[in-house]
């Protein structure tokens, strides 16, 4: 009996497995920081690696597509169908900084096999997710006897994700013509465990502010001044006491609008994921969830916006490390 098409994508990944991590170790030894001046040259390296790489794959179209920051890789490889529908897969080559000192048992930018697994900066995040695409067009080439993708196969991968992507919207804009797909896959996301397909269907975005408040322009006694004249710590406390009502619901008019309910189905299908909430809150250092009333904690998460204030420290630290755009209270 001849191989299943699953079967013979897995026993062609088998047989590969050797060659795909000797190449991917290969990128992750290029330290395409993109946060740091010093590796502007590694990351258009990234990106001239990534670019040959998938052209040895067999993608017909790969180009580098210039930015005023990091250079970005597009990649096309058209179906034999001209009916299939076209499925644009984002990713970034870029990487965050990274350093023996940082807690690394091993040097971040030389990958490192250990228990079968690589460690290296960008094996997860985001190099190893791209490059598997490779792998996995190649098997499903080998599997089905194609000479093409089932689907018109398009590829976007951004050098400066990890710097806040500053220029990726107005390339998306330029761009948008070659990018026209029926469906994007997001190729940057997590997976639940090895042993549970995951598939993200959302992600909340970032929008934030900064709010200075002043006072008295020097300290002063509360003994001569207190109660007489505004204090700026007792606004900001008022104003963080009034983000959210007494349910955790965010109080800001409007900042619902346009958020879609999760369905029973969902929620069914959350309830179901083998959850360890305390083991989670050890990764977050905390003692205790908390949040918008009747929500799991999964559904906070995946479904609900969230609010948060974040201290001036904070603020600072975050500007001075744009390698970390996300936000930190």
């Amino acid at each position: 009996m001849s191989d299943t098409p699953d079967s013979a994508v897995r026993t062609y990944i088998r047989h590969h497995r050797t060659a795909f991590l000797d190449d991917l170790a290969e990128w992750l030894r290029i330290p395409s920081v993109s946060a740091q001046p010093e590796h502007d040259k590694d990351v258009r390296r990234s990106a001239e690696w990534l670019s040959a790489a998938l052209k040895e794959t067999g993608f017909p179209v790969t180009e580098i597509w210039e930015t005023p920051g990091a250079p970005a890789v597009f990649a096309e490889w058209p179906s034999d169908d001209p009916d299939a529908p076209v499925v644009l897969v984002y990713g970034h080559h870029d990487v965050q900084p990274a350093a023996r000192e940082d807690g690394w048992h091993s040097d971040p930018f030389e990958p490192e096999v250990r228990d079968g697994r690589m460690y290296g900066r960008g094996a997860a995040d985001d190099k190893g997710q791209v490059f598997f695409h490779t792998l996995g067009v190649r098997a499903h080439l080998a599997a089905t006897g194609r000479t093409a993708p089932a689907v018109h196969l398009k590829l976007l991968v951004e050098g400066e994700e990890e710097s806040g992507s500053p220029h990726f919207r107005e390339l998306v804009e330029q761009r948008a013509d070659r990018l026209a797909a029926d469906a994007v896959i997001v190729s940057d996301t997590g997976m639940w465990d090895e042993d549970t397909p995951t598939v993200c269907t959302g992600m909340r975005g970032l929008a934030e502010c900064e709010i200075e408040l002043h006072g008295p322009a020097q300290d002063i006694h509360s003994g001569s001044f207190g109660g007489a004249v505004p204090n700026p710590a007792t606004a900001l406390a008022r104003l963080v006491a009034e983000l959210h009502d007494a349910d955790g619901r965010v109080a800001v008019p409007g900042f619902y609008d346009g958020v879609a309910e999760l369905t029973d189905t969902e929620r069914a299908l959350f309830a179901q994921l083998p959850f360890d909430e305390e083991r989670w809150l050890r990764t977050a250092a905390s003692q205790a969830t908390a949040g918008e009333a009747g929500y799991s904690t999964l559904e906070r998460l995946w479904a609900r916006p969230t609010a948060e204030a974040a201290s001036a420290a904070a603020t600072r630290a975050r500007a001075a490390r744009p390698s970390s755009p996300r936000p930190r209270w």
